[in-house]
């Protein structure tokens, strides 16, 4: 940045408040969407976009910031009402890409500079997946993001007292279904830990004793690999499920930040082969998310690659 004559500094360019915003509107795009790849597809296309106005002057912009995030949403929303069809399409349940962060990344891996809000959780992503693209988007710019109704009115194309009912309805449905967030970090590491213990030592009673009693495993593998094709509820089904994994073989699990929340990685021969986001309450897992979709899996594969190699 340059500064006056007098001592002031001059106003940032374009660019240089396009990148400033990067994190955040990475954050937007995929809270929207759920996939860090088509997040990445969108925040481009919105620079591009926004480099297009700069040529033409710029003029119409006042607001860069604002400009950006409107953008974003705009085309993300597009993006997810295409996107509706093709995963009702999908091969057994859908999970959400894992945004992983911590030693598995490398510091030029795209998904250390996400600013992912603590409630884009695994098992948060999966509830907020039930709600039309206009509601969520309404739920996930003002609630997460913190976007007056007016600018969410902008990106969804109609007046802020109808996104203020969207927003409602959404809060409704996600207070009746999504995890709650009271939990204490390392309580949560304790638990995941324990788990991990549990699952090497294929000892089914602390399995059972870990799990709440309306524990819900979704794994998602879209066709491409072995997983449940229907999500499997209760502690006793899902600790067998659990305990039946290492008559493949024997695994490693390597604790991880899963969507900002401790998980875990499962290796099989030195290779990754899920990543697995927990959630906790009351000091027991409610729900258990597998990604298997090597589609899913490749960015953290390829920036642990690099860091395995170093």
């Amino acid at each position: 940045m340059n500064d006056h004559d007098d001592g002031t500094e001059s106003p940032a360019t374009f660019e240089e408040t396009f990148q400033a915003m990067r994190p955040r509107l990475l954050g937007v795009a995929y809270g929207l969407l759920g996939s860090l790849d088509e997040a990445e597809d969108v925040v481009q296309d919105a620079w591009l976009r926004l480099r297009s106005a700069e040529a033409a002057g710029g003029d119409e912009i006042r607001d860069v910031t604002g400009w950006l995030v409107v953008t974003v949403s705009r085309l993300a929303l597009d993006v997810l009402r295409s996107a509706r069809r093709r995963r009702e399409e999908y091969v057994g349940p859908w999970l959400p890409e894992p945004v992983l962060t911590g030693p598995v990344l490398t510091q030029t891996d795209p998904a250390e500079r996400v600013t992912l809000d603590e409630s884009m959780s695994m098992a948060m992503l999966v509830v907020l997946e039930s709600l039309s693209p206009a509601e969520r988007t309404a739920f996930v710019l003002h609630d997460v993001f913190g976007l007056t109704f007016a600018e969410v009115g902008e990106a969804v194309g109609r007046s802020p007292a109808a996104c203020r009912q969207l927003a409602a309805r959404a809060r409704a449905h996600v207070a009746s279904r999504a995890p709650r967030f009271d939990v204490d970090p390392s309580e949560h590491r304790r638990v995941v830990d324990a788990f991990a213990r549990a699952c090497l030592g294929d000892d089914m009673d602390a399995l059972v004793a870990l799990l709440d009693p309306d524990v819900v495993l979704r794994s998602d593998g879209g066709g491409r690999v072995r997983a449940g094709r229907r999500p499997v509820s209760g502690a006793a089904k899902v600790a067998r499920l659990l305990s039946g994994i290492g008559r493949f073989g024997r695994y490693e699990l390597v604790p991880a930040v899963v969507n900002g929340w401790p998980g875990l990685l499962r290796y099989r021969d030195g290779r990754l082969v899920a990543v697995i986001g927990l959630t906790v309450a009351g000091g027991r897992i409610t729900a258990v998310d597998m990604v298997l979709n090597p589609e899913k899996l490749a960015r953290v594969t390829r920036a642990d690659e690099t860091r395995r190699c170093r």
